[in-house]
């Protein structure tokens, strides 16, 4: 049997990681950048994350939810406390489209309607509703399309008005991202997110906060959408929540009210996941790592932006973006096989920064030099 060919490889074979730091299994070393897809929020093998994982494995590993697991409800608290959402209720899954496709479905049954608006090079997922609410029509398949989802600009507030005038009755949520990942780094404006939320509450909509990338304080805020000063009616989490265990979930607003049988899941809320996800939250509260990623992605920034190169260096925390010209098309790949550092990319031609969010600011330095230097000699 082969595997399944639909992803393009790099010719690297990781086997381990420390921090900020992988090594290939010819012993080479890469700084990185990427974070497995902004999914490393804490470093890699950080001794706290690997001793609650290896605790709770010698207890139990899994059980279903037909009982009651502790966890879970610790896992809420802590969540609830760091996230400033204490009033919130928690449904836990596995993976940010799961997520986001229980977070459009719940909008559904609490509003009894049909329509979705998403915006312009979203990415939501790739499960069925998720991807029909993804702004790219090669992941589309025939069987999700449908006329529930309907797109609009991002960041504009007269189309979504505009839209709402007409079709407000049908509209059960509207579900953004506070910064768009795959879609280039584009960082929603305030006004956007406060007119979402002003809309939803004058026509009884649902607003979903799509906070899978965004989330989980990478933007130096828990949520990228706390820039706004508003708060959503539901959040979907993913990636970084667990630090490379899968886990995801949604909290819901306390005017949502659940049913049994509403949403379920097998996996979701295990123990190990659970165990994973608490140990992120820990490390995080303990090494005031949202004020990390505030600190050292200012400064990223502001070293990117004094590189001529480079256009239009955007993005919040740890989650930056730049464009980089066609003349230099070739940087992200020397910056892998020449320098050893990953970075991530959204095309056709911007380089995404996704680093673990207690990264210091040696490797930013380390970064930049790396950048100027291939920018210097390329070729």
């Amino acid at each position: 049997m082969i595997l399944f060919d639909v992803y393009p490889l790099n010719d690297i074979t990781i086997v381990n990681g420390q921090g900020s730091y992988i090594w290939d299994d010819a012993g080479n070393k890469y700084l990185d950048f990427y974070g497995g897809h902004a999914v490393i929020s804490i470093g890699h093998t950080h001794p706290h994350y690997v001793k609650r994982i290896k605790e709770q494995l010698d207890k139990i590993g899994f059980y279903s939810n037909s009982i009651k697991i502790p966890l879970q409800q610790q896992l809420a608290n802590k969540l609830g406390e760091m996230s400033g959402k204490e009033d919130y209720q928690l449904f836990l899954c596995n993976s940010g489209a799961e997520a986001n496709e229980n977070a459009m479905k719940l909008a559904s049954f609490h509003t009894g309607r049909k329509k979705i608006v998403a915006f312009s090079k979203a990415f939501h997922g790739r499960t069925s509703l998720a991807v029909a609410a993804t702004d790219n029509l090669q992941i589309v398949a025939p069987v999700n399309e449908t006329e529930n989802v309907k797109f609009l600009p991002f960041n504009d507030e007269v189309a979504l008005q505009n839209y709402f005038a007409i079709h407000a009755k049908e509209i059960a949520a509207v579900i953004v991202e506070g910064i768009q990942g795959v879609g280039g780094i584009n960082v929603a404006t305030p006004g956007f997110l406060q007119t979402i939320r002003a809309l939803c509450d004058e026509h009884n909509a649902v607003y979903i906060a799509d906070s899978v990338q965004c989330g989980y304080g990478r933007s130096g805020k828990f949520f990228s959408h706390d820039y706004a000063a508003v708060n959503a009616d539901i959040y979907t989490m993913a990636k970084g929540m667990g630090n490379g265990f899968p886990v995801g979930g949604i909290i819901i607003a306390p005017h949502i009210k659940p049913a049994y049988g509403m949403l379920g899941t097998t996996f979701g809320g295990n123990h190990l996941a659970c165990a994973a996800a608490l140990a992120v939250l820990e490390v995080m509260e303990d090494e005031a790592l949202l004020a990390n990623a505030l600190s050292v992605g200012n400064y990223l920034q502001e070293q990117l932006k004094g590189i001529a190169q480079l256009k239009n260096v955007r993005g919040r925390g740890l989650m930056i973006g730049f464009d980089v010209p066609d003349e230099y098309k070739n940087l992200r790949k020397n910056l892998l096989w020449k320098y050893r550092i990953f970075t991530g990319e959204a095309k056709p031609d911007v380089i995404r920064l996704l680093p673990a969010l207690n990264i210091q600011y040696k490797e930013a330095d380390m970064l930049i030099d790396a950048i100027s230097n291939a920018l210097a000699n390329y070729s």
